[in-house]
């Protein structure tokens, strides 16, 4: 087990034995009493298991505390087992009544059977407890968790110890002197995690000889975990007076220290501040705010929240060095007088192990300290493959120091980082994974029944990323986290505290102790055919996880005796990964995992799942990610009465959802609700009704199949009650069946909008997108929607009137598609169509402002839109996109109107009229366009798009040709692409040659291409990429070809008339690969030795002739 953890797994099982369900359970089945002498003997136990994991550097406590986790672990299963079996006999067939009526329907003989084998199994852990307790010859004291520890630093360094630091000092000393701030004293904060130079930039900046001007009163005090307000007033007064404060009271320290600082302009340095209590802090920030004008606090800290909490503005994040000042750094730490060795071998090994430091001062100061003293010609390479984690270090080294982090850390908050260790270094960490992962172990836990234990497990990840403990977080649009890294150290510190309790396995790792494994990860694709598990991990029957880390793809056909063995070596599993092994039927032994949380099954081509899965009565997660092929789900999934994730992402052919699935209250990931096509399925099968009580599901919902028919509309009871108190869905789409009608009566004109009234969403929604939707115009409820981030409007054929969307204040992304009867966008004089009060729409955001926040719009496949507004003229003044940056308008050939877009980024016409585009054609800030199915491009219009990196010309079968002169005005063009254009018989000779630019060409189906322009191609002084595919009319490549200086690829494909290569391709020293493929004429030519061309292109490193 981690270092530190075992507090919070006794009182995991406390909270269990404590709660409401096990006591009516344990009453209902007569094992209260054993239930409850369990609990008070675990209980008793975890009042001194906080002083035990602190002492356990001695071998006597170190001992009875794995004699005691390994008993504490049985403990648990044994829980779980109770709770498994008894929930599973209430829910067999006919025991829908009360509780207490369970034991009605069994024999006596079964309930008297199962309450002794219980009975008895709770006695004998409650046993062996008590007898691991009495062994405990040596004295343990209750103890809390924030055990304080005291870090010693001062204010001294010399500034040539202190290496690469420059750029960071000069950034602070701006802040430092920065006099814009309202108040007398502000506050700056250098923020990260242990080793990276904290407090030597503090030092540096201390004794800046401008900094010691400028403030007239310097004050250096460590801080430490230890913030006591009396400690920390005695200790600022010590630094500012070189004296000890003569007041033990803290009234006359507090007048001494104000008195001190009194008008004085004064710097004090916090170093190494862990407090993160608000109220603490205020009380040392009230007593500091008598100083001058410019004052400054500089605080030193490994935790953002730190940071927060002190008010500081903006906290300066110290990053590690670079690969030039860390290799600086371990010469003057490994090498005598800091010299550069002679030896390139000895500085290549030495230049490996540094970059193994990743930048880290204290890492590269501790290895290089190590590697001093030894012979680096014949020691240095076996401490390469070294991890720091297994090299002993003293009390102030890397690892030891980033300990300290952990140490601090509250049990729980131990337990979740250790179990990172599954993760390889490098690796991108999906977080709502790993908080479903922490649950599943029952890491997480609350105090408060109607709390989410993701949302508390989010907190948890937060409160670890804030002490630095993660980094390189990836978010969505909407902000939340979805990924993160550690840094190479901290994942070394999480294999270390979590020492022999979980391991990585790599495919060539099959030797290792494993009977105190408790967590695997496997970091390669696992392949059930072939590969075996290990003898040495079938040792280990503690195991609670069973992670593939990096499955990709389907191997051969899944053995089930892969399964068997899992199942039969470890039944304590909570966590079992059975992803991308090409299971088509889960195999019956799994039924008897009754530990399971987290079943991961993504990526297998299941099609049913069997019924016996839901006796896995403590399943939590369900994970069906991309199983393509499944088309049901077991129909008693209701019993699954613990399931919190339902993950249906990309089973595309899933038919429908059980009846009943609306008893799974605890739900809170369900991304597909299919609701059946089969008229013949819907007694079997869930109604929209099912969804009114899952108000905990977050994420993402898509609902499929839905119809405009009365009775759908009978059963929502047009109470808009089914979405709209799903507060933390960020996501909606809803797909009706796509049902081709000619034309519809006004009666189902009514139905078809009731029908998308009744499916109103709560106002917090950030995502929403409508599928195959019959009605001509759209629900009331859009004017709620003022979160709207994105929204997609996708065939609904039948509409004519949109919403007004102009003044949603944070929509993004806008995205029309298949709207073949919309004509306008904006329809002004039809407003009083909407359901819904335009009024209102504008209240939701005092902003008048068109479309404020929209980045990203596209149209596709309108055919009958014509413009924005239906009365152009009136609108032309709010006509502007402020923020778009992409444009996309495909399938749209009679718009002709549009705002402008000044600020335009991409743009992609296809098949649509350049009248859209503004008649100055002034896109002044345009990087991107591509031009698809248009018949010409106008010369001046393209010669305006000065800025211009990328221009892709496709599918275009009437272009005979390229404007010479706008080509020409290109001179920022670095890409240009033209693909499937049958008609383009040349390229324009001066407007290419002023591509001074052009970094890759390629040119692709163009078959009445017959050449190249010879002077244009030889001024492409910047082109590193030319390819040439199926242009079967070429004949030569021009030989201004020989002036291509910087050309690193050519590709030349299908071109079966080219006869040979130009001679100056000999003289292209930089060219490195030459492709050419299905030309045999140039083939023959191009032959190793006996080819004509062969002398040509005989220094190019890289030749395939296919």
């Amino acid at each position: 087990m981690a270092e530190g953890v075992l507090f919070n797994f006794a009182e995991g099982i406390i909270d269990r034995l404590a709660s409401s369900a096990f006591r009516e359970m344990g009453l209902i089945w007569g094992v209260k009493d054993e239930l409850l002498n369990l609990q008070e003997t675990v209980d008793q136990i975890k009042a001194v298991l906080l002083d035990a994991e602190q002492k356990q550097a001695t071998h006597a406590v170190k001992l009875w505390l794995q004699s005691l986790e390994d008993v504490v672990y049985e403990a648990d299963d044994v829980l779980d087992e109770f709770y498994a079996e008894a929930r599973w006999r209430q829910m067999m067939p006919g025991n829908n009544q009360v509780l207490k009526q369970v034991c009605i329907f069994f024999s006596s003989s079964n309930q008297l059977a199962f309450r002794l084998k219980m009975g008895h199994k709770i006695k004998s852990i409650k046993e062996r407890l008590n007898v691991i307790a009495s062994r405990k010859n040596f004295h343990l004291e209750v103890s809390r968790e924030d055990t304080p520890f005291r870090r010693v630093t001062h204010s001294f360094a010399p500034t040539e110890t202190i290496i690469g630091r420059n750029e960071d000092k000069n950034a602070i000393k701006q802040l430092l002197f920065d006099t814009i701030s309202e108040e007398n004293v502000s506050i700056i904060s250098i923020v990260g995690f242990g080793g990276l130079g904290k407090t030597a930039l503090a030092q540096l900046l201390f004794n800046d000889l401008e900094v010691q001007t400028y403030f007239e009163l310097k004050m250096w005090i460590c801080v430490s975990n230890v913030f006591e307000l009396e400690i920390l007033v005695k200790k600022i007064i010590q630094s500012a007076t070189n004296d000890i404060a003569k007041s033990v009271e803290i009234d006359q320290l507090q007048k001494e220290l104000r008195k001190i600082i009194d008008r004085k302009r004064y710097l004090l340095v916090l170093d190494d501040v862990w407090n993160d209590n608000r109220e603490k802090w205020f009380g040392l920030q009230n007593l500091l705010m008598g100083g001058g004008k410019g004052s400054k606090i500089l605080i030193t800290t490994r935790s953002e929240k730190v940071a927060k909490i002190t008010d500081t503005s903006k906290p300066y994040n110290l990053r590690g060095l670079s690969e030039e000042q860390s290799w600086f750094l371990f010469k003057k730490m490994a090498f005598q007088d800091g010299k550069e060795p002679t030896s390139s071998t000895i500085k290549a090994l030495g230049e490996e192990i540094t970059r193994k430091c990743k930048g880290v001062p204290l890492a590269i100061r501790t290895i290089g300290r190590m590697l001093y003293t030894r012979d680096p010609e014949t020691e240095w390479s076996a401490f390469k493959n070294n991890k720091l984690s297994t090299i002993r270090q003293e009390e102030n080294d890397i690892l030891p120091t980033l300990q300290l982090s952990y140490d601090v850390l509250p049990s729980h908050l131990k337990h979740c980082f250790a179990y990172c260790s599954l993760s390889p270094p490098d690796y991108k960490i999906p977080v709502e994974n790993l908080i479903r992962l922490w649950v599943a172990q029952g890491f997480v836990k609350s105090s408060d029944p109607n709390e989410c234990l993701e949302d508390v497990g989010y907190d948890y990840y937060k409160e670890l990323a804030w002490r630095s403990f993660f980094q390189e977080e990836e978010k969505d649009e909407f902000g939340t986290i979805k990924s993160c890294k550690m840094h190479d150290l901290m994942n070394e510190l999480a294999v270390k505290v979590a020492g022999e309790g979980s391991t990585i396995i790599d495919r060539n790792k099959t030797d290792f102790e494993a009977k105190r494994l408790l967590h695997v990860s496997f970091d390669f694709d696992v392949d059930s055919s072939e590969w075996k598990i290990p003898t040495s991990l079938l040792e280990s029957n503690k195991l609670r996880t069973f992670l593939f880390l990096s499955q990709k793809e389907w191997g051969m056909p899944f053995r089930k005796s892969f399964c068997a063995t899992i199942a039969s070596n470890f039944k304590s599993l909570r966590m079992l990964s059975l992803n991308e092994l090409r299971v088509t039927k889960l195999p019956k032994c799994l039924r008897k995992m009754i530990h399971l949380r987290y079943l991961d099954l993504s990526g297998n081509p299941i099609k049913r799942l069997p019924n016996w899965i839901v006796k896995l009565q403590n399943l939590e997660t369900l994970d069906l990610n991309y199983c393509q092929f499944l088309v049901e789900l077991p129909r008693d999934i209701k019993k699954l009465i613990n399931l919190r994730h339902l993950i249906l992402a990309n089973c595309g052919i899933l038919a429908w959802i059980p009846r009943g699935l609306g008893e799974l209250t605890h739900l809170r990931t369900l991304n597909t609700f299919v609701l059946s096509e089969n008229k013949s399925m819907l007694r079997d099968s869930a109604g929209l009704s099912e969804l009114e009580k899952l108000n905990n599901l977050r994420g993402e919902l898509e609902i499929k199949n839905l119809r405009c028919e009365q009775n759908m509309v009978s059963e929502l009871n047009y109470d808009c009650a089914l979405l709209k108190e799903k507060r933390h869905l960020d996501s909606l789409a809803l797909s009706w069946m796509h049902i081709e009608r000619e034309n519809n009566d006004a009666g189902e004109s009514d139905v078809i909008i009731k029908s998308m009234e009744a499916l109103q969403p709560h106002s917090s929604l950030k995502e929403l997108t409508l599928k195959y939707y019959m009605g001509a115009r759209f629900a009331s409820w859009f004017h709620s929607l003022t979160n709207i981030v994105n929204l997609t409007l996708s065939h609904c054929d039948r509409c004519q009137h949109l919403p007004p969307l102009d003044h949603l204040p944070f929509l993004k992304s806008l995205d029309l598609n298949g709207l073949r009867n919309l004509e306008h966008i904006s329809a002004e004089d039809k407003v009083k169509d909407f359901a819904g009060d335009v009024m209102m729409m504008s209240a939701a955001s005092p902003s008048t402002t068109f479309f404020p926040s929209l980045e990203s719009l596209s149209l596709r496949d309108c055919p009958n839109l014509k413009g924005w507004w239906r009365n152009e003229t009136a609108s032309t003044s709010v006509s502007s996109f402020p923020c778009l940056s992409t444009l996309s308008i495909r399938e749209c050939p009679n718009l002709t109107f549009m705002p402008l877009y000044p600020n335009l980024d991409q743009l992609w016409l296809g098949r649509s009229s350049w009248k859209v585009l503004p008649s100055s054609f002034v896109l002044s800030k345009l990087k991107s366009l591509k031009i698809q199915g248009v018949d010409d491009m106008p010369e001046e219009g393209i010669g305006n798009l000065t800025l211009l990196e990328k221009l892709e010309i496709e599918d275009c079968p009437n272009l005979v040709s390229l404007p010479d002169q706008g080509m020409g005005r290109l001179i920022s063009l670095q890409e240009l692409r033209i693909r499937y254009c049958p008609k383009l018989g040349s390229l324009p000779d001066q407007g290419m040659g002023r591509l001074i630019s052009l970094q890759r060409l390629h040119i692709l189906n163009c078959p009445e291409l017959a050449s190249l322009p010879d002077q244009g191609m030889g001024r492409l002084i910047s082109l590193q990429d030319l390819e040439i595919w199926d242009c079967p009319k070429l004949g030569s490549l021009p030989e201004g070809m020989g002036n291509l200086k910087s050309l690193q690829l050519l590709w030349i494909w299908d071109c079966p008339n080219l006869a040979s290569l130009p001679e100056g391709l000999r003289c292209l020293l930089s060219l490195k690969s030459l492709v050419i493929g299905r030309c045999p004429i140039l083939k023959q030519r191009c032959q190793k030795e006996t080819g004509e061309d062969w002398s040509k292109i005989a220094h190019i490193p890289d030749i395939e002739l296919i």
